[in-house]
Order: structure tokens, then C-alpha cells, then sequence
């Protein structure tokens, strides 16, 4: 690494993680350096420490705990329409539904189909 120079000049000086440096390819050296191993160049202030904290979590989008605040619904309900539709789960609610809509056509109650209501009825 790089050793602390004592008889330099202080107008010339630059200072680096405690060390002095007065050449410029001593600067571009500890720069490169730091940039190798991971370290900070120049000494990071309390405030910016919190911008390097933010920068260094998870983004909110891959937090689990964001992510999987509401439960899947439309996952669960693709997956029993198709568990339906295989014979393996039968909703009791969807056929009473089809059940009712199924005697409300029989009767001449159901709602007509498209093209077939009354404003239709009129052009023709």
C-alpha cells in the first residue's frame, strides 16, 4: 500500500484515506486501487452513508414482503377453474348459478342474446 509521505509540500498534497500524496500518479494509483478492492476514495460523510444504504438493499419490488402482501387470487382461481374443468374439483356455487340461469332461459326470463333485443328487432 501506499506509505504516508511527512516533508511534502501542503499545497500540493492530497489526502487519501489518511495517507498524503503529492504526485499525480500516486492519486490515480490509490484511486485505482480502491476502485480494485472495493474501497471508498474519498472518506464518505454520515449523510451520503444513507444514499450508499439505500443503494446497497434490495429494491422494494423484489422484497418479499411487498411482493407477497395480497394473497394470489388469480393464480388460485386459474388453477381451480382448470382443476374444474379436469373433474377434480366441483364448485357448487358456479353450477347453482348455471343451474338458475340454465331455468331463467327455460322460462323465457334470461336476457336475450346480442343482436337479438328489442332495438334489433326494430331495424330489421
Amino acid at each position: 500500500m501506499i506509505e504516508p509521505e511527512s516533508n511534502s509540500l501542503e499545497s500540493d498534497v492530497l489526502v487519501v484515506s489518511n495517507y498524503r500524496m503529492s504526485s499525480l500518479y500516486a492519486r490515480r494509483m490509490a484511486r485505482l486501487s480502491a476502485r480494485i478492492f472495493g474501497n471508498v476514495f474519498r472518506p464518505t460523510s454520515s449523510q451520503s452513508m444513507k444514499v450508499v444504504q439505500l443503494m446497497n438493499e434490495k429494491p422494494r419490488e423484489h422484497k418479499p414482503e411487498v411482493t407477497e402482501y395480497y394473497p394470489p387470487h388469480t393464480e388460485v382461481y386459474k388453477m381451480m377453474r382448470r382443476l374444474q374443468f379436469l373433474g377434480l374439483y366441483r364448485d357448487e356455487h358456479a353450477d347453482f348459478r348455471a343451474e338458475m340461469k340454465r331455468v331463467a332461459r327455460l322460462k323465457g326470463k334470461a336476457p336475450p342474446k346480442k343482436g337479438e333485443g328489442k332495438r334489433a328487432l326494430k331495424r330489421k
